[in-house]
């Protein structure tokens, strides 16, 4: 039972588990897995009849000058890209470099 591990539970003064140490490497490599997961929020603002951009900016809070400012493009400009139901690729780069997202988060 006292098998070697790579996981440290440690106990709050309750005796209960309150935290988990893993090695590092583990922890970037969950990170990673992550990343190419798509918020509930997202997917339900998409079944609502968003587009895969509107839904991510607003699900991450910020609003069409915001991510318009981070391009350096006017909000119009943003705004129809925003509405665009199969933007190029190079726009969904840019957008999602934007956002702070991997550009595969825009292709569903």
């Amino acid at each position: 039972m006292n098998e070697p591990t790579s996981v440290q539970i440690i106990n709050g003064p309750d005796g209960k588990p309150a935290f988990v140490v893993i090695p590092y490497e583990e922890y970037i490599a969950q990170r990673r897995l992550d990343e190419d997961l798509i918020p509930h929020d997202v997917v339900s603002r998409m079944v609502d009849g968003a587009t895969a951009i509107r839904a991510w900016r607003e699900h991450l809070g910020l609003t069409q000058t915001e991510v318009a400012d981070r391009m350096g493009i006017t909000q119009s400009a943003y705004a129809q890209q925003e509405s665009s139901s199969r933007p190029r690729k190079a726009t969904r780069e840019r957008i999602a470099k934007a956002l702070g997202i991997a550009q595969d988060q825009l292709s569903i």
